[in-house]
């Protein structure tokens, strides 16, 4: 188990983690929710309830409300509602306002998104590097406190670190924990202005094409399942997936690239 997890580059811990659950009407309309809410960051529970009613599946915007807060999706703001702020934490001003991103390890970022899994659903943390598009690190839960995100924090800084570290303004990035180990590695912290999705546009993109490349086209049985078939396709994505933006090279060659070039 331990070299299958290796070769896949997943964190053989979660493999043993029991997904959320709902029931499964519910877990329905949660798939439906989270492929509109790509299309449309923009919709509150209102404009959710009426788009699943036009599908024929009938929701009052009490239960649209209700699913999309569990999902963790904000109903005002268009960002996930892990953008809740703790009252208790510091907010970091955004740094990254007309910088020009032109080197690796200058500037990364994560996010936390959902994941529909037959009979529940998991959450994802993400790091990635803005400028090569490479997926440094992830890690999977099943719920949104803050460990998650500071284990992937730690297995990305494990490789090296970045002068500036991007997040939104949820209670798990804000964290002392987080904040103060990036400040312990020297790297300086740039938070999302509240309610501007575009703040953090490349993990955002890269939610998108995991969950219309792999995600939607397979129904994972289990959280075993899904590490497996997000491991192969963040290694597809990293290593053999070409980008228009990078000159049809693949984020390995211009991450790997770089550091090979690097001081």
């Amino acid at each position: 188990m331990r070299r299958q997890c290796q070769l896949l580059g997943i964190n053989r811990s979660g493999l043993y983690y029991e997904p959320a659950t709902e029931s499964e009407a519910n877990l329905r309309l949660m798939r439906m929710i989270d492929e509109q809410y790509l299309r449309t960051p923009f919709y509150g529970s209102r404009r959710m309830a009426a788009h699943l009613t036009a599908l024929g599946e009938p929701v009052n915007r009490k239960r649209a409300q209700r699913l999309m807060t569990t999902m963790g999706l904000e109903a005002i703001y268009p960002r996930p509602r892990t953008t809740t702020r703790s009252p208790d934490h510091k907010i970091y001003p955004y740094l990254l306002r007309d910088v020009t991103i032109d080197r690796c390890d200058q500037v990364w970022s994560t996010d936390v998104t959902y994941l529909p899994l037959e009979g529940g659903y998991m959450f994802l943390a993400a790091v990635i590097d803005w400028h090569s598009r490479f997926v440094l690190s992830w890690r999977l839960s099943n719920t949104l406190d803050g460990r998650f995100c500071l284990e992937a924090l730690e297995a990305a800084l494990g490789g090296g670190r970045p002068e500036v570290f991007n997040t939104d303004q949820g209670s798990q990035f804000t964290a002392r924990a987080l904040t103060g180990r990036l400040e312990e590695a020297g790297v300086a912290v740039s938070m999302d202005g509240r309610g501007r999705a575009l703040d953090n546009v490349f993990i955002e993109r890269l939610w998108r094409s995991l969950k219309y490349e792999e995600v939607y086209l397979k129904s994972y049985r289990d959280v075993m399942e899904m590490e497996a078939g997000l491991g192969g396709w963040f290694s597809f994505y990293n290593h053999e997936r070409p980008h228009q933006a990078l000159g049809y090279r693949t984020p390995a060659d211009v991450y790997r690239g770089a550091a090979a070039v690097g001081p």
